[in-house]
């Protein structure tokens, strides 16, 4: 396992891809490389930062890792770069740096060990202890022992039709986890009340999922091939959200590869995967480029919302509903019922902040040229535009609404005017 980051190249005609939000192989390709190198270099700083060193018990687990990649390089690839493993070494990395405060989880190291030489299917023995009276397994689920203390592991200590063993779901198709288990499938130290994870679901509840998530892959496949391939190429877990989350979905950026939605009628549920992998693609870009240099001050009007946003919210916001004005039209031109109404409402909210970020001082030049091209994006659109006057009923609607915004925030309006 390499634990450099490498020094990534993104060529013109990448960055314009990615900008588009347009899928391609590239831009898929560029993102998820990103992802393996910055994981691989945040779990050797947890490493190097562990009491002992690569000498102590977390050097035997990290040798249990190198051991069953040896022999199954794919498990071991998956379980490192499960996106709650994100979460947990950068909790655990916050932690063991931190002066005071609760101490670092190290023992979860050996669970992602033993999980990867389970995989692999490689002989093993290693003593985890359990937190709560359950051992999480990651990408395999729970152990549940029925006697307190250590438990000795082996490579016979996962069986998923075990009473002790409680697996991760899989929603159809076999390629996305329904995250319900894993203690780090969000992180602990930013739970905003839109975005709390639910507890454990009921079949009854798996079962509404799997649904829901069925329905939405189909309109997806259906209306915008190309977004559907994207999202099973980047999304690896989805962790569903507690019935007071006033979201419908959201990312966050330590759990690379994962969303957190509330249960939703498929097309709702494939609108929302649509914008979120949007966030996690973004994400990935900016942490190989700086395409701007403002602060984090809330000052910007984004219809999408009622409160101010930093420029890197605005960034994000628009970037993810060109995304969706995008889909809406395809599924607008299968038919799909409010279809057209959907994209002229989100084109319009795109189409009138894009002028305030091409303009914004503060952005670099990679910053101004991918802005440029979210613009040039946007303006394709009008090839096959919505029947009727919509999309010039949809702008008025969001002048009135800036207008309106900007008489409650007076302070903010030659800033948000650009």
């Amino acid at each position: 396992m390499t634990d450099s980051l490498a020094a990534f190249t993104v060529t013109p005609p990448v960055l314009r891809a990615l900008a588009s939000t347009e899928p391609s192989a590239e831009g898929t390709r560029l993102v998820r490389d990103i992802r393996r190198s910055k994981r691989l270099v945040l779990l050797r700083a947890v490493l190097d930062a562990a009491p002992g060193g690569r000498s102590g018990e977390a050097a035997d687990h990290w040798a249990l890792l190198e051991e069953a990649e040896r022999h199954d390089p794919d498990a071991v690839h998956d379980v490192l770069h499960y996106p709650a493993t994100g979460v947990w070494a950068e909790e655990t990395l916050r932690r063991l740096h931190a002066p005071h405060g609760p101490a670092a989880d190290l023992g979860h190291l050996g669970a992602l060990a033993v999980a990867a030489a389970l995989r692999a299917g490689i002989a093993f023995k290693a003593t985890l202890r359990p937190v709560g009276g359950r051992l999480a397994l990651p990408t395999l689920g729970l152990l549940r022992p029925a006697r307190p203390g250590p438990l000795a592991l082996t490579e016979r200590s996962w069986d998923p039709d075990d009473p002790a063993a409680l697996p991760l779901h899989t929603l159809p198709g076999g390629l996305t986890a329904l995250d319900d288990l894993d203690p780090y499938r969000a992180p602990g130290h930013a739970r905003p009340a839109p975005v709390r994870a639910a507890r454990r679901l009921t079949p009854k509840g798996h079962k509404r999922w799997d649904t829901q998530w069925a329905g939405a892959l189909t309109l997806l496949e259906r209306y915008d091939t190309a977004r559907a391939g994207e999202t099973g190429l980047l999304l690896r877990s989805v962790v569903p959200l507690s019935g007071g989350s006033r979201s419908s979905g959201a990312t966050l950026p330590a759990a690379a590869g994962s969303v957190l939605a509330r249960p939703q009628a498929p097309p709702a549920l494939a609108a929302t995967l649509v914008h979120e992998v949007q966030h996690g693609k973004l994400t990935a870009l900016a942490d190989v480029l700086t395409l701007h240099t403002a602060d984090a001050a809330p000052r910007h009007w984004a219809p999408w919302r009622a409160d101010p946003r930093p420029l890197e919210g605005l960034l994000h916001g628009a970037y993810a509903h060109l995304a969706l004005a995008g889909y809406w039209q395809r599924a607008a031109l299968y038919g799909a019922r409010g279809a057209w109404a959907q994209h002229a409402r989100i084109r319009a909210q795109v189409a009138a902040v894009l002028p305030v970020l091409r303009c914004h001082p503060q952005l670099t030049a990679t910053g101004r040229e991918f802005t440029a091209a979210m613009a040039a994006a946007e303006q394709a659109m009008d090839e096959l535009p919505p029947p009727g006057d919509q999309h010039a009923v949809a702008r008025r609607a969001v002048d009135r609404a800036r207008r309106a915004w900007y008489a409650e925030h007076p302070e903010l309006a030659p800033h948000g005017q650009g």
